[in-house]
Parts: structure tokens; sequence; C-alpha cells
């Protein structure tokens, strides 16, 4: 996905964050479902992409499709995206499968939130990824099986769970979404996009902070406690020297990086840390 259709998948990604906090896989699952949909129709995917509609148009299309189907937010994500540009008719589709997989993903955040270690319901939904693909390599008949275009979706769902019975909720949506419904790549590749994106958010729980000196317990703890407070959550915080730098401090957090450049965000920190 590129260009126009890369631009609306990051808007709707940031327009989904204030939904995140209190959602629930039972809204993943009614995206999924909206997918499915997607994917059952060209004319549909064409229209919800057609340039020559307008947004409001895709929209309401999308809300008479799904409405009193779904959730008020599933309608809401689903109408949003239509209302955006894409540049061919898959993107929708595939933006609406990153959406869902982030709903399933931010779940496992929320458990991560509220655990002693920060990042562990991250950790498990990725482990629990993996140790699929792992035996999905190992088994040609798994392989096998998962490939066969006449088994049904709801066999090849059974198969995957029988595979990863003590995989966490959030992992087994993932798995037998990819498993059920490939959209055209092997199960395994989209079970490894899924984990891409949690590695991804799991990010977001970790900062890296280049500074030109080493530091002192004490100001160990105040960057713990600034970055936290800059940040609302409680981080996982890497400190690296670097004489080179320039600026005193420059600290990365997932995709976003703050330099000394960014006095606004920074200069209250470096203040803490001058103690």
């Amino acid at each position: 996905m590129a260009g126009v259709s890369s631009q609306s998948l990051a808007s709707a990604l940031a327009g989904l964050e204030a939904k995140l906090p209190t959602a629930s896989l039972q809204l993943a699952k009614e995206l999924f479902g909206i997918l499915g949909t997607v994917d059952s129709s060209a004319g549909l995917r064409r229209a919800l992409t057609d340039p020559s509609r307008s947004g409001d148009e895709k929209s309401a299309l999308v809300r008479q499709l799904v409405g009193g189907k779904v959730s008020a937010d599933a309608a809401d994500i689903a109408a949003g995206l239509a209302s955006l540009r894409w540049a061919a008719a898959r993107d929708i589709g595939d933006a609406l499968e990153t959406l869902a997989a982030t709903v399933v993903i931010s779940v496992a955040e929320t458990k991560s939130a509220v655990s002693a270690s920060g990042i562990s319901g991250l950790e498990e939904l990725e482990n629990d990824l993996f140790s699929f693909n792992q035996t999905v390599a190992s088994n040609h008949e798994v392989q096998r099986a998962l490939s066969e275009p006449q088994a049904s979706a709801a066999a090849k769902t059974t198969l995957v769970e029988r595979l990863v019975p003590s995989a966490s909720e959030e992992a087994k949506i993932l798995i037998s979404q990819a498993a059920a419904h490939p959209r055209g790549v092997k199960p395994s590749r989209l079970v490894a996009q899924f984990a891409e994106l949690a590695a991804k958010r799991q990010q977001r729980w970790i900062a890296t902070v280049a500074v030109t000196r080493p530091m002192t317990q004490t100001q160990l703890d105040r960057l713990q406690a600034g970055l936290d407070g800059l940040y609302g959550r409680e981080l996982k915080v890497n400190v690296i020297v670097d004489p080179a730098l320039i600026g005193g401090i420059r600290v990365q957090v997932g995709d976003e990086v703050l330099d000394a450049s960014v006095i606004t965000r920074l200069g209250s920190l470096q203040r803490q840390l001058a103690g």
C-alpha cells in the first residue's frame, strides 16, 4: 500500500486511537466480519473506492450495509474508512484488516497496562503468534490443510485452535482470521504481519534515551518519572551514552523522536534531570 492509500490508512489509525482504550474483542470481530462482506463483492469494493463518488456517499453506503448489524463503533470505523481515498480497490480491505488487528492488539496492550511487567500482554501475544508459525513451519500436513481450497473456514479455525490450545484469546482471534480468511497470502505470512503490528505497538512502551554522559541513579529516577509523565504510561527506559550527541538528550518512543530542538517537549524534562 502506497501513496494516497498509505495516507488514508495513517489517518484511519490515528482516528482509531480514541476508541482503543475502551475497545473490546467484539469490536475486532465485527470489523473482521465487515471485511468479509467487503471481500465477498468486487462491485462493492469498486463502489467504496470509486474516486468519482464523494466521501459522504461512500460512507452512507457502508452504513446502509452494516446498520443494525454491528455496534455503532464498528459502523463508524468502517464508514470512516469508506469516506477516505484509496488508490486500489483492495486497499480498503487491507486497511480494514489492519484496523481490526490493531483493535485486537490494543486489547492485549490494555492487559499489559495493568500488569506488573508493563508489556507482558503484548509479549504474550507476539510469542503465541510466533509459536503458531513455528508449529506450521515444522508440519507439512498442517501446511497442506491450511492451504486446502476445499476446506471450510470453520474447519480451518477448528484446526488452528487445536494447534494453540493455550494461546491467549487475542492470539486465537488473529490466528483464526489468518487461517480462515488469508486473503490471498499464506496464513503463516498473515500471522507474521499481525505479529509485526504487535511488535510495533509494543515499541510504544519502550523509550530509548541517548545522553552525552553517564547518568546517576537520581538522574535515572528523574528521567523515568519525567518520561512516564510525558507519555502518560510507565515506560521501559533504555539509556545509551553518546558523547557526540548535540543537544544533551534524544528520546525515541515508538516512531516518535524528540531531541533538544523540540524545546517545548524536552525543556521540562531536561530541567528535572539537571536537578
